[in-house]
């Protein structure tokens, strides 16, 4: 359960044209096969006066919860972290990761746990939620496959993607018309699966997640309502 609600962290929103970012909101239900009842999620994107963006989520489950934030900013169509904060509270063992990046510097400072984090800075590089709205992006521009070099914890890792076509997601807004892609893994390293559906017509907002974990059991989240810069989402 521990792992399949941090995976809950891919709930986000960008606009269809990915030429700009616009600020969304986004609701939802959150199912665990071992658990008998409903848990919620929300996501919301704003852009400051300074012009950085804040991507927040927050997700809880009976008396488990989890919150992130992460700010960055968006020069050119590229994703810059400026930092990023995660804790996590009643699934088992709490967790706490701050990160801070330095572009001057060239560095990437702060505590994975109790364990200090400082690394190089290189081009590219993001963190655990900026990844995920570079994704949303690619995916509105048509890519087919994505590579991603994302700071995990106190590592580095790459994270891969890959569309498999499109599909039609029942919502409680409605039917909406979707992209499905899969993350990519290693089958002799991890079983684990996990598939996202991206809304075509409502600026590729996420709008339905599927997790396998490794032992077999199952994890969805599933859009309840959004809106992207003010619009509210209907399907048909």
């Amino acid at each position: 359960m521990r792992r399949a609600l941090t995976l809950a962290l891919a709930l986000f929103g960008l606009p269809a044209s990915a030429l700009a970012l616009e600020p969304f909101t986004a609701q939802y239900t959150a199912d665990w096969q071992q658990v008998p009842v409903s848990g919620t999620a929300e996501r919301q994107l704003d852009k400051g006066a300074d012009g950085s963006w804040t991507l927040q989520f927050k997700a809880s489950m009976l008396v488990s919860g989890l919150s992130e934030v992460s700010r960055f900013r968006y020069d050119n169509q590229r994703f810059v972290p400026l930092s990023y904060r995660f804790e996590r509270n009643g699934l088992g063992k709490s967790k706490k990761v701050a990160h801070d990046f330095d572009w001057k510097a060239k560095l990437v400072t702060g505590n994975d746990r109790d364990t200090p984090v400082k690394l190089v800075l290189k081009s590219g590089l993001l963190d655990k939620s900026t990844y995920q709205l570079a994704l949303q992006e690619d995916v509105a521009a048509g890519k087919k496959s994505m590579t991603y070099q994302v700071l995990d914890g106190d590592e580095i890792e790459t994270y891969d993607f890959r569309v498999l076509g499109e599909e039609k997601v029942q919502t409680e807004a409605g039917q909406i018309d979707a992209l499905k892609v899969e993350r990519v893994r290693d089958p002799t390293k991890s079983n684990r699966q996990t598939v996202l559906w991206f809304a075509k017509d409502w600026g590729h907002l996420l709008v339905r997640l599927h997790q396998v974990e490794k032992d077999g059991k199952e994890y969805q989240i599933m859009l309840k309502q959004g809106a992207v810069n003010g619009r509210n989402v209907q399907g048909k």
